[in-house]
C-alpha cells in the first residue's frame, strides 16, 4: 500500500498519558486488533507512524493504518513493512466530511443508504458506534456487493 496522508488535527487523543506515542499506537492496535497482527512495533516521529509486523488478512492491515492514522496528530503512516497476505477484495477509502453519515455514504457508494451497515461492519474497530463519525476521520468502503 504504502503511505497514507490524514488530517493531523482531528481524531482521538491518546497521546500525553505518561507513555511514549509509538508505545500508545501499539496498545491501542492490540486492543482493537487484537492477535491479528503479530510482531507489531510502531515507531512515531513528526506526524509520521510507521508500522511493522504481519497482519493476518489485508483487511487487518488496511484497518492497522486507519486506526493510527484517524489519531489525533498523525499526519501519515507508513505500512510497508507491515505484511500481510494478498487480497482480491477492492477497498476505497474515504474521509468524512461535515453532515455526513454512514446512510448518507452508503447511499453514495452503493445507492442505497440502508446498506450503511456493510462500512459499519468493514470499520467496527475504527467506529465504535455507527452514528458518531466525525469530519477528517478516513473509513473504509467496501466493493459494492452484488
Amino acid at each position: 500500500m504504502g503511505l497514507f496522508s490524514f488530517i493531523s488535527n482531528v481524531g482521538k487523543s491518546i497521546f500525553g498519558q505518561g507513555e511514549d506515542e509509538a508505545k500508545a499506537i501499539e496498545t491501542l492496535l492490540k486492543k482493537d486488533l487484537g492477535d491479528k497482527i503479530n510482531d507489531l512495533k510502531a515507531e512515531f516521529a513528526g506526524g509520521l507512524v510507521t508500522l511493522y509486523g504481519k497482519c493476518d488478512s489485508f483487511a487487518t492491515k488496511e484497518k492497522a493504518v486507519l486506526l493510527a492514522g484517524n489519531l489525533k496528530d498523525v499526519e501519515r503512516v507508513n505500512d510497508e513493512n507491515l505484511e500481510s497476505p494478498a487480497s482480491e477484495e477492492v477497498t476505497e477509502f474515504y474521509t468524512v466530511k461535515s453532515g455526513d453519515s454512514l446512510w448518507k455514504i452508503a447511499q453514495e457508494f452503493y445507492g442505497n443508504g440502508n446498506k450503511y451497515q456493510e462500512i459499519f461492519e468493514a470499520n467496527k474497530e475504527v467506529i465504535k458506534n455507527p452514528d458518531l463519525i466525525y469530519p477528517g476521520q478516513t473509513l473504509r468502503i467496501p466493493k459494492k456487493k452484488e
